[in-house]
C-alpha cells in the first residue's frame, strides 16, 4: 500500500479527533462551529471522523474560536488527498495481508477490477458530490489497490458479479467497453477467477446485498466485510462468518463457470 496515502489516511483521523477534543473542551457544539465557519453540521462531524478534509479558511476560524492556541493549524498541513476514506482503512489493512479476497458484487463493476476512466465516472456519481482534488486522489488509490493482484506469494482473488454490473455504462458505452475489455484481461491471471450470475436463476444465495469475504495470512482465519448506506462493518464470530462463506459458495454453483462468464464478458462488450 501507498505509504503517503497511509499517512493521509491516519493524519485526517488524528486531526479530526483533535479538533472534536478542542470543541468538546470548549463547549461548543458541532452546529455552533459549522455556523463559525460556514460549515454545516453533517460537515463538520464528517471532518472530526476523518472522512472529509477541513477547506478554505475552516481551520484558520476554528483554531482560535475553540481556543487551540495554534494547534490545530499545526496539525492540519499533514491531512492530505489519501483518495481512501477513513473509515475504508481498516479493510485495506487486511485485505493488503489477506491469502485470499472474494467478492461479490450486484451494481457495479467492483474497485479491484476498475480501470482508472470507470474509477473516475464511479466517483463523479458520489452524492454529495467530490472536489476535483479527491476525485483525482480516489482514482490512483483504486488503481494503487490492484497491486494486490501481482503480489508475492499471489493471493487467492475470486469475483462473482451480477451480470447488471457489467453492463451500468457509467461513464458511457465506451469507457465500458474498456473495462469490460480489461476484466477480460483479469481473468486470465492465475490467481484470479471470474464469474457471473445470470439474470433468469430462479433461486439466487446473494439477496442480501454485496459483500467481502477474507481468508487471513496463511488462512489462519476468515472475516467478512459488509458495506452499505447506513454504515460498514466486520463480520468475524461464528456462525456469521460461515454462513457468508457458505452463501459464497453457493453463489459460485449459482453463476455461470469461468469459461462461459469469459465468454458473455466478450459478448457484452462487442455489443456495446
Amino acid at each position: 500500500m501507498n505509504n503517503e496515502n497511509r499517512k493521509g489516511q491516519g493524519a485526517a483521523k488524528a486531526f479530526g479527533a483533535l479538533l472534536r477534543f478542542y470543541r468538546e473542551r470548549a463547549g461548543a457544539s458541532q452546529e455552533a462551529l459549522g455556523k463559525e465557519t460556514g460549515y454545516s453540521k453533517s460537515q463538520v462531524a464528517m471532518i472530526e471522523r476523518g472522512q472529509r478534509r477541513p477547506r478554505g479558511r475552516f481551520v484558520e476560524i476554528a483554531d482560535p474560536f475553540l481556543g487551540a492556541q495554534g494547534a490545530l493549524l499545526e496539525v492540519v498541513g499533514e491531512v492530505t488527498a489519501s483518495g481512501v476514506a477513513a473509515w475504508f482503512e481498516d479493510y485495506l489493512e487486511e485485505e493488503a495481508k489477506a491469502a485470499g479476497i472474494h467478492m461479490y458484487e450486484t451494481h457495479l463493476i467492483p474497485g479491484p477490477l476498475q480501470t482508472e476512466e470507470y474509477a473516475r465516472a464511479v466517483f463523479h456519481c458520489a452524492v454529495p458530490a467530490l472536489e476535483d482534488e479527491d476525485i483525482e486522489a480516489g482514482v490512483a488509490a483504486r488503481i494503487k489497490r490492484q497491486e494486490m493482484f501481482f503480489r508475492k506469494p499471489a493471493p487467492l482473488v475470486t469475483f462473482v458479479l451480477e451480470r447488471a454490473a457489467l453492463t451500468k455504462p457509467l461513464g458511457g458505452p465506451d469507457v465500458l467497453r474498456k473495462n469490460l475489455l480489461h476484466v477480460r484481461e483479469r481473468a486470465d491471471l492465475r490467481n484470479v477467477t471470474i464469474q457471473v450470475m445470470p439474470e433468469d436463476r430462479w433461486t439466487h444465495a446473494g439477496l442480501n446485498g454485496p459483500f467481502i469475504l477474507l481468508e487471513t495470512e496463511e488462512r489462519r482465519g476468515q472475516l467478512v466485510y459488509v458495506e452499505g448506506q447506513g454504515g460498514r462493518y466486520f463480520l468475524s464470530e461464528q456462525p456469521d462468518v460461515g454462513d457468508c462463506f457458505a452463501r459464497y459458495s453457493a453463489l459460485r454453483a449459482q453463476a455461470f463457470t469461468p469459461e462461459d462468464s469469459v465468454r458473455l464478458i466478450e459478448q457484452v462488450a462487442r455489443e456495446l
